[in-house]
């Protein structure tokens, strides 16, 4: 037993260090994992996770609803705006089509009011629709303070934000694991 109580030690003491990050609610840069995202436009450019983070942020609730009518928070979610990474392609015209694509081949293709968080439908609690408030859609990074879990669409999900947790919006344009961000000119 004598021999056991520096290692049982030891263990405990790893494991405090280990969770006190997490207790902190502290977000270390190596909590993100390795991944880049394409955009593609006028001209073409890889940006990886750390590069992603170090674009000015938005910060907003995002509540979503499947098809099936499961609802999916509300969340406080942080990332890049999507039409400051649209920009980064080169920009878009009016007419033109924003495709984002996810590493497991999903594909949703937005138009440049969407980019601009126009012409969502909105809903309250009880899946009524309502009229919507000022939303902004964001390449996320974060969930409530900390990386967005690979579970929940991470590293990188399209979302759509409001300053209000109680704004529903369809889900099916969240979309997981997002890699490509590509403008179609018409």
């Amino acid at each position: 037993m004598r021999q056991a109580y520096p290692t049982l030690l030891t263990l405990l003491i790893i494991g405090v260090v280990a969770l006190a990050p997490g207790c902190l609610g502290t977000t270390p840069a190596d909590d993100y994992p390795a991944w880049n995202l394409t955009l593609a436009g006028d001209r073409e450019q890889v940006l990886t996770h750390p590069e992603l983070r170090a674009l000015p942020a938005a910060e907003g609730y995002g509540y979503s609803v499947s098809t099936v009518g499961i609802k999916y928070g509300p969340n406080r979610y942080r990332g890049v705006l999507l039409a400051d990474l649209v920009e980064m392609a080169g920009g878009a015209d009016t007419d033109d089509l924003i495709y984002i694509s996810a590493e497991d081949g999903y594909l949703w293709v937005l138009d440049t009011d969407q980019v601009n968080g126009e012409g969502f439908f909105t809903f309250n609690e009880n899946l009524k629709e309502v009229t919507s408030p000022p939303l902004r859609v964001i390449l996320a990074y974060d969930q409530d303070g900390k990386p967005l879990a690979y579970e929940d669409g991470g590293p990188l999900r399209l979302v759509i934000i409001t300053e209000n947790p109680d704004v529903i919006t369809e889900g099916s344009s969240w979309v997981k694991w997002v890699d490509r961000i590509e403008v179609h000119k018409k």
